[in-house]
């Protein structure tokens, strides 16, 4: 039963019995782990109001090989992101953020994909109002990206060929752009303004695009339709869902 300490990021928390806790957290060392706190609920816990949602610290773990569960035995409080509550744009983003980590990342090692979740948190939570919608896009793109699944777009995805510079045809099934002859029913249109777009979300280091609510909406369609393909196997995503209808905006 080897005990570990490591960097963790609560994704979600759930009642169990009458006083105990199950978490899910996305740690640097261990990848995702689900664990039992148990007493987390009484009056006078050791772990207090430290299991936030989406708070960082350091989780003191003791980890079974065989087990789907393990047992959290204390929770180092460093961070709780009260900021990404202010709105629910940003709100929406961080939750999908940690959805799609929560049930893609790897139970095993993977520190890549723990840091792109909390530099993408951080990123959501201090970015002024006109960037939260861009930077939601990038750090959901960016995390698909560090789970083995960034999109082809520097060449066809089926055959190689190299590509213009115009507009683009992004398949989403075949994972990346295709060339006119390789071109599929269903395959999206990018203007060479969407495309440069595009490549700004996805490509490390890019300018941060300035995007209208219709072409938003587009891209957020467009990279949930991704995720469905190479991550979700048509299962639900429910704060996915909810990022992309963005239903309190509705009239």
């Amino acid at each position: 039963m080897p005990a570990i300490t490591t960097p963790a990021i609560i994704l979600v928390t759930f009642r169990y019995g009458e006083s105990s806790k199950i978490v899910r957290l996305a740690t640097e060392s261990a990848g995702v782990q689900s664990a039992i706190a148990k007493g987390a609920l009484r009056p006078r816990s050791r772990f207090g109001a430290a299991l936030q949602i989406l708070s960082d610290g350091h989780a003191h773990l003791i980890v079974h090989a065989n087990r789907e569960l393990q047992l959290l035995t204390a929770f180092d409080l460093q961070r709780v992101r009260v900021d990404l509550a202010a709105g629910m744009e940003r709100y929406s983003a961080a939750s999908a953020l940690a959805e799609v980590m929560l049930r893609f990342a790897p139970g095993e090692g993977h520190a890549e994909s723990y840091h792109v979740l909390r530099d993408g948190l951080d990123a959501l939570e201090t970015a002024s109002a006109g960037e939260v919608e861009e930077l939601g896009l990038r750090a959901l793109w960016s995390l698909v990206g560090s789970l083995g699944f960034e999109p082809t777009l520097d060449g066809c995805v089926l055959c190689g060929r190299e590509l213009g510079e115009s507009e683009l045809l992004f398949d989403a099934r075949e994972g990346g752009a295709l060339c006119p002859p390789c071109g599929k029913v269903g395959a999206t249109r990018l203007g060479q303004e969407d495309r440069s777009h595009l490549e700004a979300l996805i490509v490390p280091g890019s300018p941060l695009p300035q995007l209208t609510a219709k072409q938003a909406a587009a891209h957020r369609r467009l990279l949930a339709r991704y995720i469905q393909h190479h991550l979700g196997e048509g299962a639900a995503m429910p704060a996915l869902e909810f990022w992309i209808r963005r239903p309190w905006g509705a009239a």
